[in-house]
């Protein structure tokens, strides 16, 4: 028999999210599908540097890509939630369900970020990168 996991704290969730890679991925993953067809300019600005953020992240720079994707993730977020959708029915469509989900997403990035930025320790992290080079042949 296998014992059960204990379970996770909120704090280790927010900093799991807030470390991971695949989260600003995802949501410009959202915002391509929601802005790329009719093009929407001011909101594929946030596409690269979501983009730059994931990037930033694997290259070793933790807390950084935290701090710009909590910026970048919020932002959008609060923009996106500006805009009302007109009827009722259109909440639950593809397209607004898609839309809630960037937009929720955007919100549980800008928390995590932002606790990962506030709490992170940068002399761990640049000890990390100094003993774990990435990239390097």
């Amino acid at each position: 028999m296998t014992t059960p996991e204990p379970p996770k704290s909120i704090s280790s969730r927010l900093e799991a999210w807030g470390n991971s890679p695949f989260a600003p991925t995802g949501l410009a993953t959202l915002i391509t599908a929601l802005h790329f067809r009719p093009l929407q300019i001011r909101p594929m600005l946030f596409v690269p540097i979501l983009f730059f953020s994931s990037y930033a992240n694997l290259q070793g720079f933790k807390i950084d890509s935290a701090g710009i994707t909590a910026a970048a993730s919020g932002t959008y977020a609060l923009l996106a939630m500006r805009r009302r959708p007109a009827a009722f029915m259109s909440r639950f469509s593809i397209r607004g369900i898609v839309r809630g989900t960037a937009v929720g997403i955007g919100l549980v990035n800008a928390v995590a970020g932002g606790w990962v930025y506030a709490k992170g320790d940068r002399e761990r992290e640049k000890k990390e990168r100094t003993e774990n080079p990435r990239w390097v042949n």
